[in-house]
């Protein structure tokens, strides 16, 4: 069933937000606070109009945003429906790779953003490091497909392979003259559109000029770096009897797992930067800036200005110096942090964070998920409970699954 969104943005509140963009200012490099966003559309906010319909206030999350931002969405209509998607993903994806570590990347109940993971954004340390990578990575990879989908008015389908074949080689590289290995077609995901959007979006709060600032620069920037190079070729057969007579092929991005994984084994190997680091415009170590590709050339005849961003390049143009002087440089697609993360075992309000205290654990794990890592060498609780669950499941012609409902004992262990 195809759901209708219709968005009701009051222009008369996005006006009157731009005097509450001016008092935020304070806050730059202190957490994001279009992460609120994603709480747009929850059934708070919902209420239906008609059968298959949905309507959607975005007008509270538009408090959320900044000036810039709201541009953003008035100049690309559909747009908020990608960021609201990707903020959403980014949230799931989080939760899905801290599932089993003390910090589990909780939201909070609050419809602003710098709060929807709690107080820990404060703190320059590796867990506000891969929050900001992961949500700058799911904007753009979000952006990319909903091109693609024709969901943006302002974008579509990457353009830079059409039509353009690609002739297979012969041993040496010479090539066979009218053979294709395949041609180029379909619907590429925008990944240039995605990259320069999720810049202008997501780091409109950003201005470069403070550690905090640069390190949101940089994890952003590898976000979206991850997203990129992930770009990968898929092709479809045409032909009599499955043959593969001719064979299309385009660019498209895998699923957010993959984005999600990489983003994690990044995390682990956090670089630590030092506070001090200065701002180089001679960068050779590490230029966060996107290839000079024709790819990234389809963006210009839309609402994003080549000019807006080319004022905007400097701010990229640093390179980050390790806190141990022996240590590389961190690379474009690396995370940093300059704060070691705070104690994730016990509670603290003052940092949001709720201790590991009734947490499930694994008994039988050296890792992570094992209970004396998760319980901090406090102990845990083992007890028995009754689950139930579907079981026995059988298809019956045409269309139907029947499962029996079993009743099992399972045991569990808690910290205590």
């Amino acid at each position: 069933m195809k759901v209708t969104v219709i968005f009701v943005m009051n222009l008369f509140v996005l006006t009157a937000l731009g005097d509450v963009t001016n008092a935020r200012s304070k806050n730059r490099g202190k957490g994001s606070m279009w992460w609120g966003i994603a709480k747009a559309g929850e059934p708070n906010n919902l209420s239906p109009i008609s059968p298959g319909g949905v309507y959607m206030d975005l007008s509270s999350a538009h408090g959320t945003l900044r000036r810039k931002q709201r541009r953003l969405a008035r100049e690309n209509p559909g747009l908020l429906v990608a960021l609201h998607k990707g903020a959403n993903n980014a949230i799931h994806e989080c939760q899905h790779q801290f599932r089993n570590q003390r910090w589990n990347c909780s939201t909070r109940a609050f419809p602003r953003g710098k709060n929807l993971f709690g107080k820990i954004v404060d703190k320059g340390c590796r867990e506000t490091a891969f929050i900001y990578a992961i949500t700058s990575a799911a904007v753009t990879h979000a952006i990319a497909r909903a091109c693609s989908e024709g969901s943006i008015d302002t974008c579509n389908c990457e353009t830079h392979y059409k039509g353009r074949p690609h002739v297979s080689g012969n041993g040496g590289g010479a090539a066979v003259a009218g053979v294709r290995d395949f041609e180029w077609g379909g619907c590429s995901d925008n990944i240039g559109f995605g990259f320069t959007v999720s810049r202008e979006f997501v780091d409109a709060g950003e201005r470069g000029k403070t550690i905090r600032e640069k390190m949101n620069l940089h994890n952003n920037e590898a976000g979206r770096w991850h997203v990129k190079d992930q770009m990968r070729q898929e092709c479809k057969c045409h032909g009599m009897s499955g043959s593969c007579t001719i064979k299309t092929c385009w660019m498209r991005l895998p699923p957010f797992r993959v984005i999600g994984d990489l983003l994690k084994d990044r995390f682990d190997g956090a670089s630590h930067v030092a506070a001090s680091g200065h701002h180089r415009n001679n960068n050779n170590a590490h230029q966060n800036r996107p290839p000079k590709n024709p790819k990234l050339n389809a963006i210009s005849s839309n609402s994003i200005h080549s000019k807006r961003e080319n004022r905007r390049k400097h701010k990229y143009g640093f390179q980050l110096k390790p806190f141990n002087p022996e240590h590389k440089p961190p690379g474009t697609k690396d995370l940093v942090y300059y704060e070691m993360s705070p104690g994730f075992c016990e509670k603290n309000p003052k940092l949001g964070i709720q201790g590991t205290h009734g947490r499930l654990c694994n008994d039988t794990s050296m890792g992570v998920d094992g209970c004396d890592i998760m319980c901090c060498g406090r102990g845990y609780r083992t007890q028995e409970v009754v689950v139930f669950e579907r079981c026995n499941c059988t298809f019956h012609w045409c269309c139907e699954v029947k499962c029996d409902v079993c009743r099992t004992k399972r045991t569990i262990h808690t910290c205590v």
